[in-house]
């Protein structure tokens, strides 16, 4: 794993974020390229792809068999407004307007499975990888440190301090995992260097654009009464090989977030899909499936939310959306 340890400077602190560009289209006679767990991405023209956010949700790489109400609108609209943040900062993106709340329009890059084909001098592809910043003990990395199969002094822990559920990294903790194969999996820095086309300070650049973004973000949504936990962040290279964030980010999905009142009495109430994997974890899903894996043996299917559970989904996605943007949803 990469641990960065610089801190960057909250740039624009000041700054407002403009309207969305809005116009309308609904996709007629456009071809389905792909069919994501959530989201369907459809070809406009050979520069331009369109991606539906649909309801569906998934967790530990299942998809759910119920459908969220809203959902789709509120990760689209709220990646709009992140992605015109990044702009602000200066940050090249491939996002171009929003249609009809769920739809959005992007600059269209390459997909290149085969990472023999990647190089210095490729260009307009996806980057092969996902960046997760972590800033503070959640999740995966806590259930990690517990295991010892992560050491505490490589997050910035003096030798012997035992972190806690909660705690804040002393540094913000910066790693890959790959993005096209069937199964995400954690790299080292180099692998994903290796696989992915790139030079070595092209991917220190790429770090360094992760924390700048989220130095922006972690003070907006603070002001918010929320705490950015962790995130995932995506890119690729455009036309002529210039660093440019993509896919999606900053929503319930990819990001993790707490109510920072809460927080400050010692509670981690979750504003994320991470509820959800907390539902999976508490009726024995998840250690079934992880049991399942391990071995190497058939993996059981994922059961639908119940309808009481599926309601607090649904408007949790919204009441994050006002709260992530400022906007109401209706």
């Amino acid at each position: 794993m990469a641990p960065a340890v610089d801190r960057l400077r909250p740039d624009g602190a000041g700054k407002s974020i403009r309207p969305l560009p809005c116009s309308r289209s609904f996709g007629a006679g456009m071809q389905l390229l792909r069919k994501g767990k959530v989201k369907e991405v459809y070809e406009v023209s050979d520069t331009e792809l369109e991606f539906l956010f649909t309801d569906q949700i998934s967790v530990f790489d299942k998809v759910i068999p119920s459908l969220v109400p809203h959902k789709g609108e509120t990760l689209c609209r709220t990646s709009a407004h992140w992605f015109q943040m990044a702009e602000d900062l200066g940050v090249n993106t491939h996002f171009l307007r929003v249609l009809d709340g769920n739809r959005m329009r992007v600059r269209r890059v390459q997909i290149i499975p085969d990472y023999s084909k990647l190089g210095p001098r490729t260009r307009n592809y996806l980057i092969p990888i996902e960046v997760i910043a972590r800033y503070y003990v959640a999740g995966s990395l806590h259930d990690r440190i517990r295991e010892g199969s992560i050491r505490r002094e490589s997050l910035g822990f003096p030798k012997g301090r035992e972190p806690k559920y909660g705690d804040p990294l002393p540094q913000p903790f910066l790693e890959a995992t790959t993005k096209l194969e069937k199964i995400d999996r954690e790299i080292t820095a180099d692998e994903a260097i290796r696989i992915s086309g790139l030079l070595r300070e092209e991917y220190d650049d790429l770090l360094e654009t992760v924390l700048r973004i989220d130095e922006r973000l972690n003070v907006l949504v603070r002001k918010r009464g929320m705490i950015h936990v962790d995130g995932k962040k995506e890119f690729g290279m455009d036309s002529k090989r210039d660093l440019m964030l993509v896919d999606t980010f900053g929503t319930a999905d990819e990001d993790r977030f707490w109510d920072l009142n809460a927080y400050e009495r010692g509670e981690h109430i979750e504003l994320s899909k991470e509820f959800v994997r907390q539902y999976y974890r508490k009726i024995g899903y998840h250690e079934r499936l992880m049991t399942a894996r391990k071995a190497g043996q058939s993996e059981p299917d994922i059961p639908p939310l119940p309808d009481n559970v599926l309601k607090e989904v649904g408007d949790l996605y919204v009441s994050l959306f006002e709260r992530l943007t400022g906007q109401r949803f209706r």
